[in-house]
Formats: structure tokens, sequence, C-alpha cells
């Protein structure tokens, strides 16, 4: 399995970005995708997370200017980031639970490669 994040990039401060993170493997279904991100000397920390039905969970320092959204028919999760500020400026990590099929099924966590957002002042 694997997870592939796109969509970072250099963006002025009140800019807006859609981060896109996309599952592909012997994938059988995937539950919890998420967004994580770490900032230069930080730890990460999460961002927002969405159910498979479409719950979603915000990080209450950021409720308001980030909205995750997910196409199940794709298997993608999505980060639309508005009013970037640049304490933004970080790694963003794509995450999802997801249950694959081989010689057995399996379900476990997986990680994208992350995505830099720069956002300048």
């Amino acid at each position: 399995v694997q997870l592939q994040a796109s969509g970072g990039g250099l963006v002025q401060a009140g800019g807006s970005l859609r981060l896109s993170c996309a599952a592909s493997g012997d994938i059988f279904s995937v539950q919890r995708m998420g967004w994580y991100r770490q900032a230069p000397g930080e730890q990460r920390e999460l961002v927002a997370v969405i159910t498979a039905g479409g719950h979603t969970n915000y990080a209450d320092s950021l409720k308001g200017r980030f909205t995750i959204s997910r196409d199940n028919a794709k298997n993608t999760v999505y980060l639309q980031i508005n009013n970037l500020k640049p304490e933004d400026t970080a790694v963003f990590y794509c995450n999802a639970l997801i249950t694959t099929i081989g010689r057995k099924i399996s379900t476990a966590d997986y990680w994208g490669q992350g995505t830099l957002v720069t956002v300048s002042s």
C-alpha cells in the first residue's frame, strides 16, 4: 500500500492550498484518513481526521481554516487550507487506516511521504 501526497508548495500569507493524498495497492477498505503536520523543530501534530462515513474531527487550534474531505471511490483524502499563515509552514503528512487483502486480511496504519507547505509573510 502507498499513500501519495501532493499539493504542497510556496504560498503567500492569506493564500490557499488544497492537499491531496491517494491510497493505492491491494486495498480492501480504507477506514480513518487524516492529516498531520510537523513544523521545523516541532513534533508531529494532528490536523484533522475523517471516517469512511464522513465524520470529521479537527485539532481545536486549527478549526475554521482547515477542511478535510475524502472521495471514497478514489481512496483519496483532501485538506483545504485557507488564509494560510507563516506559522502553518510545515511538512503535511497523510495517514490512513487500511485493510488490505493478500495472503491474509490485515489492517494497519499507513503514512504518506509528506508534502511541504511553506508560507511567506
